[in-house]
C-alpha cells in the first residue's frame, strides 16, 4: 500500500481535475484501481460508451461496471438497495468488490448490456477515488485492454496496448491486488457469486449470515450460491496458448514438450524442473495475495518469449486460491 500511495502522490489535482474534463467531454480516461487499470468514460454518455465498446473490441450484450465514489451514490444506479447490499458494502468498501443490482431506469442499455440490472463498485485507489469524487457521478470502467485478453496492472501495460486510443492515462503505479473484483448478484432472492476474487466466499457468507431477507413465502433465507469456477468462458488471455496442469501432472508436461521438441515457458509454484523445453521457469508466490499480484505480469511476461505454448501449474482450490484458479482456467480456454 505504500507504493501505490508514493505513486499515487505524482497524480497531482491538475492531472484529476484534467482527467475528469475529458470524461465529461466525452473521452477516455485509464486509471488505476487497486484490482486492475480501468478504461473510464461517462456511464451517462451514450456516445462515450460507444467509443469505449469500440477501443476495447467489447461486444455489446457485456455490461460495464460503473464506479462510484460513495455509497449515498447507489440510489442514483440502482432501483432498490437491499439491506443485504448495504451490509456487504460496510464491510468490503472501498474495495475489490461488485455488486450486482436492478438498475434504475438512468441506467444506458449500452451500461448494461441490454439486461435488467447493474454492476457497481466503489475502488480504494487513492488515484481512482479522487477522480471519482471530482467527476462526481459515475464512471463505466472495464480493465485498460482490448476483450479478452490480459488485464493492464501497470500505466505501461495500458499504453502499450491501447496507446492514443486514449486521451489520458493516470499512472498511479502497481495495482496492489492485481486481479478482478468479486462480483456478487444480489439482483435475485437467493445472492450468487458470478466472479471470484480476493474476497472470498467465506467472508461474504459471513457478513450475509448477520443480514436477515426473507424469501417470498420462504421465511429467512442468509445463502450465498457460488458459481464454479472454469466454468466461465474464455478471459484474461495471452496470445500465446497457455495450458494448466495439477501439480502431479507438471513433470509429464515438462517431458511431453520435450518429447515434441516444443519450447515452453512455465510459471508454476514447484521449483524447476531442468528441461531443454523449458525456456523460462516463473515461480509463482504460495501467498494468495502476492501470487495474486504476480499473475497477469507474469503471464505478460511469458506471452512475449516466443515459445509454442505456456505451462501453468493450478493452485489448490481454497477459498482464497479460488480468483486465481478462476483467472488461470479462462486464461486457458483462450
Amino acid at each position: 500500500m505504500q507504493n501505490q500511495a508514493q505513486a499515487s502522490a505524482l497524480v497531482n489535482d491538475e492531472e484529476i481535475k484534467s482527467a475528469s474534463n475529458l470524461l465529461k467531454a466525452g473521452q477516455l480516461v485509464a486509471f488505476p484501481t487497486e484490482t486492475v487499470y480501468g478504461l473510464g468514460c461517462d456511464a451517462a454518455n451514450a456516445e462515450a460508451l460507444a467509443r469505449l465498446y469500440r477501443v476495447k473490441g467489447r461486444p455489446g450484450d457485456h455490461p460495464v461496471i460503473v464506479h462510484l465514489s460513495s455509497v449515498d451514490q447507489l440510489k442514483d444506479w440502482a432501483k432498490a438497495v437491499p439491506d443485504q447490499a448495504l451490509a456487504l458494502a460496510q464491510k468490503f468498501w472501498p474495495g475489490p468488490m461488485t455488486l450486482i443490482l436492478k438498475k434504475s431506469d438512468k441506467v444506458l442499455p449500452a451500461v448494461s448490456g441490454g439486461q435488467d440490472t447493474v454492476g457497481l463498485r466503489i475502488p480504494s485507489h487513492p488515484v481512482a477515488l479522487a477522480l471519482l469524487k471530482e467527476f462526481a457521478s459515475g464512471i463505466a470502467a472495464p480493465s485498460a485492454n482490448r476483450h479478452g485478453k490480459i488485464s493492464p496492472t501497470t500505466a505501461e501495460h495500458v499504453n502499450a496496448e491501447l496507446g492514443d486510443l486514449v486521451a489520458k492515462v493516470l499512472d498511479g503505479g502497481p495495482c496492489t491486488v492485481g486481479i478482478e473484483s468479486t462480483i456478487i448478484d444480489l439482483s435475485a432472492d437467493t445472492p450468487r457469486i458470478l466472479r471470484p476474487g480476493m474476497i472470498t466466499f467465506t467472508e461474504i457468507e459471513d457478513v450475509l449470515k448477520k443480514t436477515k431477507k426473507k424469501k417470498k413465502g420462504k421465511g429467512e433465507d442468509n445463502s450465498i450460491e457460488p458459481r464454479a469456477p472454469g466454468t466461465l468462458s474464455s478471459h484474461y488471455a495471452p496470445s500465446t496458448a497457455l495450458k494448466l496442469f495439477a501439480h502431479h501432472n507438471l513433470p509429464r508436461a515438462v517431458a511431453t514438450a520435450e518429447n515434441l521438441m516444443m519450447h515452453v515457458s512455465v510459471m508454476a509454484f514447484s521449483d524447476p524442473i531442468k528441461c531443454s523445453a523449458v525456456k523460462i521457469w516463473k515461480q509463482l508466490s504460495e501467498d494468495p495475495a502476492e501470487c495474486a499480484r504476480q499473475l497477469y505480469v507474469t503471464m505478460r511476461e511469458l506471452d512475449g518469449t516466443g515459445v509454442d505454448y505456456i505451462i501453468a501449474e493450478e493452485p489448490p482450490e481454497l477459498p482464497e486460491w479460488l480468483g486465481i484458479l478462476d483467472r488461470l482456467r479462462r486464461a486457458a480456454n483462450g
